[in-house]
């Protein structure tokens, strides 16, 4: 029988990228689609049969090896069932995804958060290969997160395992409001948004810093401000860097990750970030537990959640 490969969906709001991946994790063939949310819902289901079909079609494989078909997407979720409860960004409600998609395609269909499956696919094929035990965090608007345990994705038991930036960590006479409503979560600081808004407020309050000559603050004026010297800025990641170690320390208590991939635009910053990280994370970590811990960045980009859906398929 010819060699069976695995087609990953990844659902974003404006495009859809669809891969095919081989037992080993390599991408072999990728295909992007407008996700066109504003025609409907029957419209973007329609679009995520298509692209799936057609990867396969313009590839040099047959529809009779894939083995299956993953699906990563952004919204809560009834993982278990492959139903969509809600998802903002593409504006689908009730959704039974896994259903219409094994109807369409005649292949085993599998959903999980976009989140997740990208940490899958750093676990699997980037960063993490080769290691069963591995905690990501993805630094971007907001800060994402995925755990793989044993080699599998860990859900929860509703589904919502691995939200890393919702965890209270910074304390409250220092805490702001999270998008969640909360206080004092993680993404208020070590994100991009966070990281933006606290150099903003520096400015406001008029603070000695050159990102007031800056047209945009942009978290990467913050980390090349930081670089070259400037106080404000140094703190300011200085800050980020604290509570994302901090963060890791209490993970790593509770699930001995061997390693802690970091991905997302604000991963970007390097060394210069990472470095802090770990200083941080080893400060507030048991000395026995942190030992050989790794804090790596990702490796996979744009590709991880791809990837990572197809991976869904060969870990289940």
């Amino acid at each position: 029988m010819s060699e069976q490969i695995y087609v990953g969906v990844d659902i974003g709001g404006t495009a859809i990228k669809v891969g095919i991946c081989n037992p080993e994790g390599d991408l072999l063939h990728t295909y992007e689609g407008p996700t066109e949310c504003d025609k409907g819902t029957d419209t973007v289901l329609r679009n995520i049969a298509d692209y799936a079909q057609r990867i396969v079609e313009q590839s040099a494989y047959e529809w009779e090896q894939v083995a299956g078909v993953g699906v990563g997407i952004a919204g809560f979720l009834d993982i278990p069932n492959g139903i969509v409860k809600f998802s903002a960004n593409l504006g689908l409600r009730d959704v039974h995804l896994k259903a219409y998609l094994e109807q369409q395609l005649g292949k085993k269909v599998l959903i999980n958060n976009d989140a997740n499956v990208a940490a899958l696919g750093e676990a699997w094929a980037g960063a993490g290969k080769g290691v069963d035990h591995c905690v990501c965090y993805t630094l971007g608007t907001g800060v994402g997160g995925g755990i793989i345990i044993n080699g599998k994705i860990y859900e929860g038991w509703s589904g919502m395992a691995g939200e890393l930036g919702h965890m209270q960590i910074v304390p409250d006479l220092e805490a702001i409001q999270c998008g969640c409503g909360k206080m004092g979560c993680l993404e208020t600081v070590s994100s991009a948004t966070g990281i933006i808004k606290m150099a903003n407020d520096a400015v406001e309050r008029g603070d000695r810093t050159t990102l007031a000559l800056a047209e945009r603050i942009m978290a990467k004026e913050v980390f090349d401000a930081a670089k070259a010297g400037d106080g404000v800025a140094s703190r300011i990641v200085n800050r980020a860097a604290h509570y994302l170690g901090k963060s890791m320390a209490s993970v790593a208590v509770v699930l001995n990750p061997k390693r802690f991939i970091v991905g997302g635009g604000v991963s970007k910053a390097g060394e210069f970030l990472f470095e802090q990280i770990r200083e941080e994370f080893r400060k507030h970590t048991p000395e026995i537990i942190a030992e050989d811990v790794e804090i790596v960045p990702a490796i996979l980009g744009n590709d991880a959640g791809v990837v990572g859906a197809a991976g869904l398929i060969l870990r289940a």
